[in-house]
Protein backbone atom coordinates (compact mmCIF):
# COMPACT_ATOMS: atom_id res chain seq x y z
CA UNK A 1 0.00 0.00 0.00
CA UNK A 2 1.37 3.79 -0.81
CA UNK A 3 2.22 5.77 1.72
CA UNK A 4 -0.41 7.89 4.16
CA UNK A 5 0.59 11.34 4.86
CA UNK A 6 -1.57 13.09 7.83
CA UNK A 7 -0.97 16.87 8.73
CA UNK A 8 -3.51 18.58 11.13
CA UNK A 9 -3.56 22.10 12.51
CA UNK A 10 -3.31 20.08 16.16
CA UNK A 11 -0.56 17.27 15.88
CA UNK A 12 -2.64 15.69 18.61
CA UNK A 13 -5.53 15.02 16.44
CA UNK A 14 -3.12 13.68 13.46
CA UNK A 15 -1.35 11.36 16.09
CA UNK A 16 -5.12 10.26 17.15
CA UNK A 17 -5.62 9.17 13.46
CA UNK A 18 -2.29 7.86 13.18
CA UNK A 19 -2.70 5.68 15.90
CA UNK A 20 -6.60 4.57 15.01
CA UNK A 21 -5.12 3.34 11.45
CA UNK A 22 -2.04 1.46 13.46
CA UNK A 23 -4.42 -0.42 15.76
CA UNK A 24 -6.69 -1.37 13.09
CA UNK A 25 -3.52 -4.17 12.07
CA UNK A 26 -2.81 -2.09 8.74
CA UNK A 27 0.54 -2.09 7.20
CA UNK A 28 0.00 1.85 6.40
CA UNK A 29 3.67 3.64 5.33
CA UNK A 30 2.03 6.22 7.66
CA UNK A 31 3.51 9.67 8.54
CA UNK A 32 2.53 12.47 10.65
CA UNK A 33 3.61 16.11 9.31
CA UNK A 34 3.65 19.65 11.18
CA UNK A 35 2.32 21.72 7.94
CA UNK A 36 2.13 21.30 4.27
CA UNK A 37 5.89 22.21 3.27
CA UNK A 38 6.40 19.10 5.50
CA UNK A 39 3.99 17.10 3.87
CA UNK A 40 5.27 17.78 -0.11
CA UNK A 41 9.15 17.30 1.02
CA UNK A 42 7.65 13.79 1.79
CA UNK A 43 5.33 13.19 -1.12
CA UNK A 44 7.93 14.00 -3.45
CA UNK A 45 9.92 11.01 -2.44
CA UNK A 46 7.37 8.58 -2.36
CA UNK A 47 5.94 6.68 -5.64
CA UNK A 48 1.97 7.24 -4.71
CA UNK A 49 -0.34 7.56 -1.36
CA UNK A 50 -2.85 9.83 -0.25
CA UNK A 51 -3.05 12.88 2.80
CA UNK A 52 -5.38 13.32 4.90
CA UNK A 53 -5.76 16.78 6.05
CA UNK A 54 -8.76 19.28 7.34
CA UNK A 55 -9.52 22.57 5.15
CA UNK A 56 -6.54 24.55 6.64
CA UNK A 57 -3.28 23.96 7.91
CA UNK A 58 -0.65 25.83 9.36
CA UNK A 59 1.05 27.00 6.47
CA UNK A 60 -1.69 26.76 3.70
CA UNK A 61 -5.04 25.64 2.46
CA UNK A 62 -5.88 22.25 1.85
CA UNK A 63 -6.57 23.69 -2.22
CA UNK A 64 -3.07 25.09 -2.25
CA UNK A 65 -1.42 21.85 -0.92
CA UNK A 66 -3.36 19.51 -3.64
CA UNK A 67 -2.12 21.92 -6.44
CA UNK A 68 1.17 20.97 -5.39
CA UNK A 69 1.24 17.38 -4.80
CA UNK A 70 2.71 15.00 -6.74
CA UNK A 71 0.48 12.97 -9.85
CA UNK A 72 0.01 9.54 -7.57
CA UNK A 73 -0.82 11.65 -4.78
CA UNK A 74 -5.03 11.93 -3.50
CA UNK A 75 -6.33 13.84 -0.53
CA UNK A 76 -9.20 13.42 1.74
CA UNK A 77 -10.32 16.49 3.50
CA UNK A 78 -11.88 16.08 6.83
CA UNK A 79 -14.00 18.33 7.06
CA UNK A 80 -17.68 19.48 9.45
CA UNK A 81 -19.28 21.35 6.60
CA UNK A 82 -21.60 19.64 4.07
CA UNK A 83 -21.47 22.28 1.66
CA UNK A 84 -17.25 21.95 0.70
CA UNK A 85 -16.61 22.06 -2.68
CA UNK A 86 -13.46 19.79 -3.78
CA UNK A 87 -13.19 20.79 -6.85
CA UNK A 88 -10.97 17.63 -7.83
CA UNK A 89 -11.10 14.02 -8.97
CA UNK A 90 -8.08 13.87 -6.48
CA UNK A 91 -9.81 15.09 -3.24
CA UNK A 92 -12.36 13.26 -1.62
CA UNK A 93 -14.32 14.56 1.38
CA UNK A 94 -15.25 12.49 4.35
CA UNK A 95 -17.65 13.99 7.02
CA UNK A 96 -16.77 14.24 10.72
CA UNK A 97 -17.35 12.50 12.41
CA UNK A 98 -16.41 9.08 10.68
CA UNK A 99 -15.53 5.89 11.47
CA UNK A 100 -11.75 4.43 11.09
CA UNK A 101 -13.23 1.60 8.66
CA UNK A 102 -14.50 4.82 6.62
CA UNK A 103 -11.53 6.17 6.38
CA UNK A 104 -9.34 2.84 5.35
CA UNK A 105 -11.68 1.92 2.96
CA UNK A 106 -11.43 5.79 1.39
CA UNK A 107 -7.84 5.28 1.29
CA UNK A 108 -8.00 1.59 -0.41
CA UNK A 109 -9.90 3.02 -3.13
CA UNK A 110 -7.84 6.11 -3.52
CA UNK A 111 -4.42 3.80 -3.32
CA UNK A 112 -6.00 1.33 -5.78
CA UNK A 113 -6.69 3.80 -8.45
CA UNK A 114 -3.23 4.71 -8.17
CA UNK A 115 -1.56 1.23 -8.63
CA UNK A 116 -3.58 1.02 -10.93
CA UNK A 117 -2.55 3.85 -13.69
CA UNK A 118 0.94 2.92 -12.26
CA UNK A 119 0.58 0.00 -13.49
CA UNK A 120 -0.80 1.12 -17.13
CA UNK A 121 2.06 3.00 -17.46
CA UNK A 122 4.54 0.06 -16.22
CA UNK A 123 7.35 2.01 -16.63
CA UNK A 124 7.23 3.60 -13.13
CA UNK A 125 8.10 1.01 -10.31
CA UNK A 126 6.57 0.83 -6.95
CA UNK A 127 8.76 1.10 -4.45
CA UNK A 128 8.17 -0.39 -1.13
CA UNK A 129 8.74 0.73 2.28
CA UNK A 130 10.76 -1.12 5.08
CA UNK A 131 7.88 -2.16 7.15
CA UNK A 132 5.76 -3.44 3.38
CA UNK A 133 9.15 -5.48 2.83
CA UNK A 134 8.65 -7.40 5.92
CA UNK A 135 5.74 -8.14 5.62
CA UNK A 136 6.57 -9.68 2.66
CA UNK A 137 9.49 -11.38 4.09
CA UNK A 138 7.22 -12.81 6.93
CA UNK A 139 4.75 -14.23 4.29
CA UNK A 140 7.70 -15.62 2.14
CA UNK A 141 8.74 -17.35 5.31
CA UNK A 142 5.69 -18.52 6.80
CA UNK A 143 5.13 -20.26 3.18
CA UNK A 144 9.05 -21.99 3.30
CA UNK A 145 8.12 -23.24 6.79
CA UNK A 146 4.56 -24.51 6.32
CA UNK A 147 4.48 -25.70 2.61
CA UNK A 148 8.21 -26.46 2.07
CA UNK A 149 8.79 -24.07 -0.36
CA UNK A 150 12.02 -22.82 -1.06
CA UNK A 151 12.34 -19.25 -0.94
CA UNK A 152 12.09 -18.30 -4.80
CA UNK A 153 8.85 -20.56 -4.75
CA UNK A 154 7.05 -18.67 -2.17
CA UNK A 155 8.16 -15.45 -3.67
CA UNK A 156 6.50 -16.64 -6.76
CA UNK A 157 3.39 -17.99 -4.94
CA UNK A 158 2.82 -14.85 -3.65
CA UNK A 159 3.51 -12.82 -6.64
CA UNK A 160 1.26 -15.27 -8.61
CA UNK A 161 -1.46 -14.61 -5.81
CA UNK A 162 -1.01 -10.87 -5.85
CA UNK A 163 -1.56 -11.02 -10.00
CA UNK A 164 -4.67 -13.61 -9.85
CA UNK A 165 -6.43 -11.28 -7.31
CA UNK A 166 -5.40 -8.31 -8.70
CA UNK A 167 -3.98 -7.16 -5.15
CA UNK A 168 -0.54 -5.63 -4.49
CA UNK A 169 2.16 -8.29 -3.39
CA UNK A 170 2.14 -6.41 0.07
CA UNK A 171 -1.83 -6.86 0.32
CA UNK A 172 -1.25 -10.80 -0.69
CA UNK A 173 1.19 -11.02 1.59
CA UNK A 174 -0.89 -9.79 4.37
CA UNK A 175 -3.84 -12.24 3.38
CA UNK A 176 -1.01 -15.08 3.64
CA UNK A 177 -0.42 -13.98 7.16
CA UNK A 178 -3.91 -13.70 8.71
CA UNK A 179 -4.81 -16.95 7.37
CA UNK A 180 -1.38 -18.57 8.40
Amino acid sequence: MGSVLIVMPKSDDAYHIARSLSERGQMLDTEVCQTGADVLRISHDRDYGVVICTRQLKDMSYMELSGYLPEYFGMIVLTRDPELDTYTDNIIKLMMPFKTSELLSTIDMITSVFVRRIRKKGNIPIKRSKSQNQVVEDAKRLLMERNAMSEPEAFRYIQKTSMDTGRTMVESAQMILMIG
